[in-house]
């Protein structure tokens, strides 16, 4: 069989074909996220209005079809004809790449969205989508399908001239997303927020019209409102709600400098983390850029330059680092920008040197002029910011000494870890058990070639509430540390992990899930890049066990036990024992239903960058020390809960 490879053999694919053909290229996964992505694009359009000041409410319904209704009060997508193209500005918007109003030309002096690709993506990989126009009293509609014109843009009634706006209607097409084409109200929630957070008096209103009154049928439309006159300011506050502030203002600062405006908004609060959050036109950028160095730079520098002055910090004593500063601090990093550059295809770090040196001008500036004004807040930073630092000085030396024990050990692993015998990462993996007795059966069931064991003692630190030097202290942790062989913090190194499969295995009630949160909550502060690799697992330890004339079958939910039941048959032949822990299960048990890689069932533990506000604000809602949010958390989302053990 001989294939040819000639001229003619050079696929060139056409506009929307190519969108068709290479989904991935265009919102980055055909998975639940580019999914969702696809609101994103069309509401970026709306943002987009009002960031020129056209445009103060969008709304956002779910339909019942699971279908997308984007609404927005702005001018209107234009209806004449583009004299280039040859056919209305609305249809070219919506059919050829590339085009809109950010490519310069006075459309848009800022724009978030997909390099102004966005709608015609979002038709393109839509079953079908319509818009429809208010303009000048007239009302006007096209529709598509699959990205293709049904028929041309007409003129369909007459409005009020005073109504001015767009609304976008679109079915994703489930032959590209053939995961899901089930919108989450959460997700869309959780962005929509941050949206309107960014852009101050911007009303926008999500609601979901798929949510049915059970007793009488009817819809019963699940509704929130999202409008911050405060911004960013008020986005400090919130994601501030599960943690006691260490004073009562918000620190903010505006200007615009070299064609770049900056605001920014920060507090301290009693926790021992950072969470800065930086954005680009609405965009948010994970990795920082330019923006967040300079704003790094502006607040190192003033408050160095402010604890020396008033002799806060002696003549003897070293500058604080950024870190102490950042120590317990809560910041909002926004621009925006004409012509915004990214590092990478990912969108997630911001190139534009202009970028930099706005950011620390204008926080230089009125940070300076804040902390003359306001001593006493400007003290209690200061002060937080000099524990901080000592507090780094002891955790340096607790690691210094930990890495000489473990130069002169030759490398000493911790002696309760059962190693695995193949030395390549990518076939290896850990049980982090929970638990001398399940830690001895796991060492018993596991193949020791690839699975290594590392039993722990108890509940491990509350990492939430704790320094470095304390962390550092803790043997258990410092047992998973070595273990894992990357180091944390700024030590941290991808390279040095050791197994690609890190699997927390704990007992299946309420102190097993304490102990696997206490877990996560120290790998996402201290090693977040473990769980956005993919290498962080939950097993899932089976909670029922049935047997029948001398047959064995494994549940592991409620819903499971029943099917089998409703095979088997129910009778008093039948033994249901419920596991309440590992240590129930002796060593053969625990291989075939946990630890077996053809049989078991793990969990892969991710985490949405985009939406990384929220998970910071969901772990100290948690693990923090306030009881009215986390009281608040769990009656909100307490109709998720499957399997509860009381």
């Amino acid at each position: 069989m001989s294939t040819e490879y000639g001229a003619d053999q050079i696929q060139i694919l056409e506009g929307l074909e190519a969108v068709r053909k290479r989904p991935g290229m265009y919102i980055g996964s055909t998975s639940a996220r580019g999914l969702h992505h696809l609101v994103y694009e069309i509401v970026d359009n709306s943002v987009d209005e009002a960031l020129a000041g056209y445009c103060d409410e969008i709304r956002v319904t779910i339909c019942q079809d699971n279908s997308i209704t984007v609404e927005d009060n702005g001018r209107g997508i234009p209806v004449g004809i583009n004299h280039k193209a040859g056919i209305p500005a609305v249809e070219v918007v919506f059919t050829i790449l590339h085009a809109g109003g950010k490519f310069g030309g006075g459309g848009y002096k800022v724009s978030g969205g997909l390099h102004g690709v966005g709608a015609s993506v979002v038709n393109a990989l839509s079953n079908w989508l319509e818009v429809t126009i208010y303009q000048e009293g007239k009302v006007y509609r096209q529709r598509y399908e699959k990205g293709q014109a049904c028929f041309p843009l007409k003129e369909i009634g007459t409005c009020d001239p005073q109504k001015t706006g767009t609304t976008v209607s679109f079915k994703p097409d489930e032959t590209i997303f053939q995961e899901t084409t089930v919108f989450e109200f959460e997700v869309l929630k959780q962005r929509l927020r941050e949206m309107a957070f960014l852009t101050k008096d911007l009303k926008i209103i999500l609601c979901d019209d798929r949510v049915i009154n059970e007793e009488t049928g009817e819809k019963k439309p699940l509704v929130r409102t999202f409008h911050y006159e405060g911004g960013i300011r008020e986005f400090v506050t919130y994601l501030n709600k599960s943690k006691t502030a260490l004073y009562d203002a918000i620190l903010y600062f505006e200007g615009t400098k070299d064609n770049v405006y900056v605001e920014v908004a920060m507090q301290h609060n009693d926790s021992y983390t950072e969470s800065s959050y930086s954005f680009v036109n609405n965009i948010n950028t994970p990795e920082g850029g330019t923006h967040l160095a300079g704003f790094r730079n502006a607040i190192t520098k003033t408050f160095n330059d402010y604890a020396r002055n008033n002799k806060l910090l002696k003549d003897s004593e070293p500058n604080l680092s950024g870190e102490d500063i950042r120590e317990g601090m809560t910041a909002i990093v926004s621009v925006k920008i004409e012509d915004p550059q990214f590092e990478g295809q990912t969108k997630q770090k911001l190139g534009n040197s202009e970028a930099r040196g706005a950011v620390d001008s204008v926080v230089s500036e009125q940070l300076t002029y804040f902390l003359e004004q306001n001593p006493s807040v400007a003290k209690t930073i200061c002060e937080k910011s000099i524990l901080a630092q000592r507090a780094r000085d002891a955790a340096r030396k607790a690691r210094d000494l930990t890495r000489r024990k473990t130069a002169l050990e030759g490398m000493a692993l911790p002696g309760k870890l059962a190693d695995c015998s193949d030395k390549d990462p990518k076939n290896c993996e850990i049980y982090i058990v929970e638990g001398d007795s399940a830690g001895g059966s796991a060492k018993t069931a596991r193949s020791r070639a690839t699975q290594a064991i590392l039993p722990l003692r108890g509940k491990i630190l509350n990492v939430e509430k704790a320094r470095l030097d304390k962390i550092y202290a803790n043997a258990e942790i410092k047992a998973m540390i070595t273990a894992f062989g990357t180091g944390i913090h700024e030590d941290f190194d991808i390279a040095k992990l050791r197994y690609h499969k890190i699997i927390i295995m704990t007992d299946a009630d309420v102190d097993g899930a304490h102990i696997s949160t206490l877990m996560l909550t120290f790998l996402y502060r201290f090693m977040p890049d473990l769980i956005k690799g993919g290498f962080v697992y939950l097993a899932q330890p089976p909670l029922y066990k049935l047997e029948k004339n001398k047959k064995v079958w494994y549940a592991y939910s409620d819903e499971e036990l029943n099917t089998i039941l409703n095979e088997v048959g129910r009778d008093q032949n039948n033994r249901i024992q419920r596991y309440k822990g590992l240590g129930e299960m002796d060593a053969e048990q625990l291989w075939e239903t946990t630890m077996d890689p053809e049989r078991r069932i793990l969990l892969r533990v991710t985490m949405d960058e985009e939406a990384e506000s929220e998970v910071d604000l969901t772990f100290t809602t948690l693990m923090g020390d306030k009881v009215e949010p986390r009281r608040e958390f769990i009656e909100e989302n307490a109709r998720f809960v499957k399997n509860l053990d009381i």
